[in-house]
């Protein structure tokens, strides 16, 4: 199992949340602080976490989570409300960078993603998070690519394409609708003609039968008149 899967089951899921998306990083600049309270300093891998709770009424969650050397498990760190992020800087609207800034209430971390594709769909759905579920006091997005706030984001991407695909479901209803109007249009033709046929085919032999019958009627009178004669 990869990492962010096994961080959304071993972190989020035991408490009813489900991840949404999440970056790996590591800090662009060194804590003057070591990290003591694992009994020393030691390497880790850093992942920051968007995560959302499965109840309403809807929390959004920012994780710092860290994933030890030797160790297959993962442990939570620090956490912020999605409330509490005032700023999301991506140093650098011109160019794809991993760089970035997030600035919370009481603090701030300057970090550098793995990929600067992870960081700008990490960035995408951060952003998407934040206009969906915060009516106000929404975080700053500055120095962020067009890409990562406008309609080109991967959700807008994903709803674009399953409208799409309803436009398409619908319209290939329609033409098959269109179609059975027609076969039933034409059925109903043939029915009428056949039945048509039908009415006209019965009354032909009982003319002809008619015709005969007035014939010989008309001839036994002829004979019957000359005989009296």
């Amino acid at each position: 199992m990869s990492a962010k899967p096994a961080i959304n089951k071993e972190i989020f899921a035991p408490h009813n949340e489900r991840m949404l998306a999440a970056v790996q990083v590591k800090r662009r600049t060194k804590k003057k602080i070591p990290f003591l309270s694992t009994g020393g300093q030691g390497e880790y891998l850093t992942y920051i976490c968007l995560s959302v709770t499965n109840k309403k009424p809807t929390l959004v969650s920012i994780t710092k989570v860290k994933q030890f050397e030797g160790s297959t498990s993962f442990v939570r760190r620090s956490q912020w409300m999605l409330e509490q992020l005032r700023q999301v800087n991506g140093i650098d609207p011109n160019r794809d960078c991993a760089e970035f800034d997030l600035v919370f209430e009481n603090t701030f971390d300057q970090w550098v993603a793995s990929t600067a594709s992870e960081k700008c769909t990490f960035f995408q759905i951060l952003h998407n998070i934040s206009q969906r579920y915060l009516s106000d006091r929404k975080p700053e997005f500055i120095n962020c690519q067009s890409k990562v706030l406008g309609g080109n984001s991967i959700l807008h991407s994903a709803a674009n394409s399953v409208t799409s695909a309803v436009q398409k479901a619908s319209q290939a209803l329609n033409e098959r609708d269109e179609r059975l109007s027609r076969a039933e249009d034409r059925t109903a033709e043939m029915m009428d003609s056949s039945q048509h046929f039908a009415k006209t085919a019965h009354k032909g032999p009982q003319r002809s039968l008619l015709l005969s019958l007035m014939t010989t009627e008309v001839a036994s009178s002829r004979t019957f008149t000359s005989i009296a004669i």
